[in-house]
C-alpha cells in the first residue's frame, strides 16, 4: 500500500488518500462500496508514471474518518468539493468504481468545470429502479447480506466481484478485515444501509445527457452485480448501452471474462486504455 496521508474538511471530520507520481493532469480516483483506496493499486502502480494520481477513502471507509454521516450522493460529492479545494487540485479527471462512478457522474455534472475527464469503471447509476423495484432491492441486500460487519462476508463480497479469483487481491482482503476490525459494531453496517439508500434516492441517469467531459467507460461482461438479475433479467451490456445512449462524448470498452472489479481484474488492458484515453 502507499503511505496514508489525511486532510481535516468541514464535511467529514477527515479524509484518507493517498498519493503518487507527478504530471500536469491529476487523476482523483473514487473506491466503490464498502472498499478503500487499495483497489486502485494495480492502476496507480502503472498510471503514477503519466500522472499525478490521488485515491481518497470515502467517508466511513478505510482510514477516513467514520461519524453518523447521511452517506448520500451529494453528501459524498460535497466532501470531494471539498477535498479537491482544500488540496489546491488542478486539471482533475475523475475514476471512478461502482458508487464511486455514480459519485462521479453527480460531481461532473453539477461541477463540471472542476473535471476535466471521467473516467467510469462498472459504474451504479446506469441501472434504473421503480419506487418498486427500490424496495425489492434493499430486500434482497438483507436477504443475501453482502457487505456486512462480518469479515467473511466482507470476503466473499470481494471475491464474488471478480470473475476469475486472482490471489493478487488476497493483500486487498486481509488489508480490508483489518480495517473492518477497527469500526464501531454496528456502524460499518449502518454506513453500508445509507449508502444503497443514498444511490437509490439520488438517481443520475437523467443527468448523464447533461456531462460535457470526454467520457470512458468499462464494463465486465460477467459482472454479477450489474444489473441487479432478480429485477432486471438482462445482460451487463444492455445496461452498459442503455447509458451510453444518454452520453454525448464517450467510448465503451466491455471487458470480457471480467466481473465487476474491472480495474483490478483486466488491470493492464484497463491502464492502458485510460492511459490513451488522456494524452
Amino acid at each position: 500500500m502507499h503511505p496514508i496521508h489525511t486532510v481535516a474538511l468541514t464535511t467529514c471530520k477527515n479524509i484518507a488518500y493517498t498519493e503518487a507520481g507527478k504530471g500536469k493532469k491529476t487523476l482523483l480516483f473514487i473506491h466503490g462500496l464498502a472498499s478503500f483506496s487499495q483497489c486502485w493499486e494495480k492502476n496507480i502502480d502503472f498510471l503514477q508514471k503519466h500522472f499525478r494520481c490521488i485515491a481518497i477513502d470515502l467517508p466511513g471507509n478505510g482510514f477516513s474518518a467514520y461519524e453518523n454521516y447521511s452517506y448520500t450522493i451529494s453528501f459524498f460529492s460535497a466532501c470531494i468539493k471539498e477535498f479537491i479545494e482544500a488540496l489546491e487540485l488542478k486539471n482533475v479527471s475523475l475514476v471512478g468504481h461502482s458508487l464511486g462512478g455514480q459519485i462521479a457522474i453527480h460531481y461532473a455534472a453539477h461541477y463540471p468545470q472542476d473535471v476535466q475527464h471521467l473516467i467510469l469503471c462498472a459504474p451504479a447509476g446506469f441501472e434504473t429502479f421503480t419506487a418498486f423495484e427500490k424496495n425489492i432491492y434493499q430486500s434482497s441486500f438483507h436477504f443475501f447480506n453482502f457487505f456486512s460487519s462480518d469479515a467473511n462476508s466482507l470476503a466473499k463480497s470481494i471475491t464474488t466481484s471478480f470473475y476469475h479469483y486472482t490471489d493478487e487481491a488476497d493483500e486487498l482482503i486481509e488489508n480490508a478485515k483489518k480495517i473492518l476490525s477497527h469500526y464501531p459494531a454496528a456502524g460499518f453496517r449502518n454506513m453500508i444501509e445509507k449508502c444503497i439508500e443514498g444511490m437509490l434516492d439520488e438517481p443520475v441517469f437523467h443527468l448523464l445527457h447533461k456531462l460535457i467531459q470526454p467520457t470512458l467507460v468499462f464494463f465486465g461482461e460477467r459482472d454479477v452485480f450489474i444489473p441487479n438479475r432478480l429485477i432486471h433479467p438482462c445482460t451487463t451490456k444492455q445496461i452498459a448501452e442503455a447509458g451510453m445512449s444518454e452520453l454525448k462524448n464517450a467510448k465503451l470498452i466491455m471487458l470480457p471474462k471480467c466481473g465487476h472489479y474491472v480495474q483490478w481484474e483486466k488491470y493492464r488492458e484497463v491502464n492502458e486504455e485510460i492511459k490513451n484515453f488522456l494524452t
